[in-house]
């Protein structure tokens, strides 16, 4: 394998920050695979922020943003996975509360789609009612009443670990399903 030079380095890195937003330690590790030593490393790092390409700000609200969007994760998964990823928690803060300004009541709406599907999967389906709360109606009926109740209470338990896996509070995922 070949070692890069520090500009051959640093011209991929470039390349591959203006594709796409990376984080310092996605950048240390891709240089680390290829042999790089640590001063070179950090040398283009710091070449790679004062030239613009890294800011962990900017990567952390694309992280979130994306992670809601197309992962469909909540904030409590997002916030864990940008620490291990070693960012500042003052811009892992102010995503979370970009995200919430950008996107308000598309979260609510990702979290109730995501539960909708699990649903449908458990043999379930959302129905509202007249006011805001959701009622959960399984859509097979057992003769024995305690049989159903606890059918659907199980049901329900297995919704809500799919959506705390997903990274949403119990606040959030009770207010659906209550």
């Amino acid at each position: 394998m070949k070692v890069l030079s520090f500009d051959e380095g640093f011209s991929r890195m470039a390349a591959l920050c203006s594709v796409s937003e990376h984080c310092e330690s996605e950048i240390r590790e891709k240089l680390q695979k290829v042999g790089m030593c640590d001063a070179d490393i950090v040398r283009i790092i710091d070449a790679l922020y004062d030239a613009g390409y890294l800011d962990t700000a900017r990567y952390c609200r694309a992280f979130a943003r994306d992670k809601l969007r197309f992962a469909h994760w909540g904030r409590v998964k997002i916030q864990q996975a940008l620490r291990m990823k070693g960012l500042p928690e003052s811009d892992v803060r102010k995503a979370l509360s970009a995200l919430d300004e950008e996107l308000g009541d598309e979260y609510r709406s990702i979290l109730k789609e995501a539960l909708e599907q699990k649903a449908r999967s458990l043999g379930m389906h959302l129905t509202d009612g007249c006011d805001e709360e959701a009622e959960w109606a399984a859509e097979e009926e057992d003769e024995e009443e305690g049989c159903v109740t606890s059918e659907r209470y199980a049901r329900r338990q297995k919704l809500i670990r799919f959506a705390a896996s997903r990274g949403f509070t119990m606040d959030e995922i009770l207010s659906l399903l209550s």
